[in-house]
């Protein structure tokens, strides 16, 4: 028998997925049973015909449910954990438990890590910090933020944030993706899809990993957690460099003159179009405008990086720092100058927060890090009108615990990872101002009013961004994803202004 020889584009055609397969036109059946499986349920993203008018459209875009109080996101994560006893939990009643064990009806038979497990005692570490009232919410803040401390009206505190997840890995995952297992979204990539572009010269979702002063013991952290999962690749959030060329070979080789660059990327279109054409794969799509963005940004974003044009009192806002690329203070300037430009969605990610030991050094600096670049972000995008439509977020995985890991004194301590209670702010984009919200037990240890979950604070971030948490999905296997899974989770209103 003569073997069958078939092209490439014939095995692609016939390795089809069974979304490719239900995606295509050509295949009636599939699109008979899937309008059969959707019934008259309204497209994804379909607004109600009352607020359609009220909600600006973006090409390309699912388009959100009602109007939007933010249309852009600047989260700051702190990876390790900040300790929240030592930062805005404020608990003076440890003062008079130094050094005594934690009480097991306080813990309960919580899970212990392997870093605490073997530990014949718990004892309590007071905070060393003193703490302060400030603003007229009266929000008690520590010692070492004193810029964030001229702010608190301007925030919106969820001290009863709590996770399942009590390792990095899956707790940073969690957060980021509403999932402890990597390949799902993230929410930056949730954003994209659903409200798009606004600059088609620069990325949707950019994404910075900030350099701390004073590193000690960082957390792993790569694209699984900027990764657009089961959305189109398009989604997925890019990162820029904190030094070098801020985007790795986006430059033209020495040599190539931009009008040759041109002719190579026409001709890799057209290739790429008729692959698209063929067989419909949608990350062909994705590489056709990858590759269109990538020379667009050889000229946009030499412009975004040079920070010349920026007034000294502007760079005074945020710190000594702020001319040091890759730092911090520089990072928020840039995530500012973003979403001044369009980017709908900017994360930063700063290591250090993984306090197991020597929590005063590594909070003196740590604090020093973020405080005044913190407070340079909040009123630069106030002074500019960013702020009413810019949602700042600000946390770490999980909190840490009352007790002391490692040899205690009242001088210095270290904390293990908490996941029953830790402390987020929001400011901007429709958060409110000056709200406190939840309350843990003395030990800082329990939730005692108003808990918020991963999914609660999720839902209410797509809230924010004109979404309805439980109709925004993604088709896939089968199933309508979301960012907020399948168990219940719900807006916190009280959140929202």
């Amino acid at each position: 028998m003569i073997p069958l020889i078939r092209s490439p584009l014939d095995e692609l055609g016939l390795n089809l997925t069974r979304r490719r397969f239900f995606e295509q036109g050509s295949h009636l059946l599939g699109g008979a049973a899937l309008a059969s499986l959707l019934g008259d349920r309204p497209a994804l993203g379909n607004a109600s015909s009352a607020s359609t008018a009220a909600i600006e459209r973006v090409a390309g875009a699912v388009g959100p449910h009602f109007a939007p109080k933010a249309k852009h996101v600047i989260y700051l994560h702190m990876v390790g954990g900040p300790p929240q006893q030592d930062l805005y939990d404020y608990k003076p009643k440890m003062d008079d438990w130094y050094d005594k064990d934690l009480p097991e009806s306080v813990r309960n038979g919580q899970r212990l890590t392997t870093m605490t497990s073997g530990q014949s005692r718990f004892p309590i570490a007071p905070s060393k910090f003193k703490f302060a009232q400030h603003g007229q919410s009266g929000m008690w803040v520590s010692e070492l933020l004193p810029h964030t401390a001229k702010m608190v009206d301007d925030m919106c505190f969820i001290r009863s944030m709590h996770t399942e997840a009590i390792n990095h890995e899956p707790a940073i995952t969690y957060m980021q993706t509403g999932n402890q297992i990597s390949g799902r979204p993230c929410l930056g990539s949730w954003t994209s899809y659903g409200l798009g572009s606004l600059n088609s010269d620069l990325p949707t979702f950019v994404v910075l990993v900030a350099r701390s002063t004073k590193p000690e013991q960082p957390q792993a952290i790569g694209a699984r957690l900027w990764s657009s999962g089961y959305l189109p690749g398009e989604y997925a959030g890019v990162s820029f460099r904190s030094a070098g060329d801020p985007i790795l070979y986006i430059n033209n080789p020495p040599g190539v003159a931009s009008e040759v660059r041109r002719k190579t990327l026409d001709g890799l279109q057209s290739l790429n179009q008729r692959m698209l054409e063929e067989i419909g794969d949608p990350e062909t799509r994705t590489r056709i405008a990858q590759y269109e963005m990538a020379f667009r940004m050889q000229s946009s974003v030499p412009d975004l990086t040079n920070i010349a044009s920026e007034s000294e009192s502007t760079l005074g806002l945020y710190g000594p720092d702020v001319k040091n690329p890759g730092s911090f203070a520089n990072s928020v300037l840039m995530a500012r100058r973003m979403v001044e430009r369009g980017v709908r969605f900017v994360q930063i990610y700063l290591n250090h927060w993984d306090t197991h030991s020597n929590v005063v050094g590594r909070l003196t600096s740590g604090c020093k890090d973020i405080d005044q670049p913190c407070y340079g972000l909040i009123q630069d995008l106030k002074a500019r009108g960013l702020l009413d439509d810019t949602l700042v977020i600000w946390g770490g995985e999980f909190g840490r615990t009352v007790y002391s890991q490692g040899g205690l004194s009242k001088e210095n301590y270290g904390r293990d990872h908490h996941p029953r209670c830790f402390t987020m702010w929001m400011a901007g984009g429709g958060a409110r101002g000056g709200q406190i919200y939840g309350e843990t037990d003395d030990f800082s240890y329990n939730i005692v009013k108003d808990p918020v979950h991963i999914r609660d604070f999720h839902a209410t971030a797509l809230q924010l961004l004109g979404f309805d948490h439980e109709r925004f999905t993604y088709r896939h296997l089968g199933l309508d994803q979301k960012l907020t899974g399948v168990e219940h989770a719900k807006v916190i209103q009280d959140l929202i202004a």
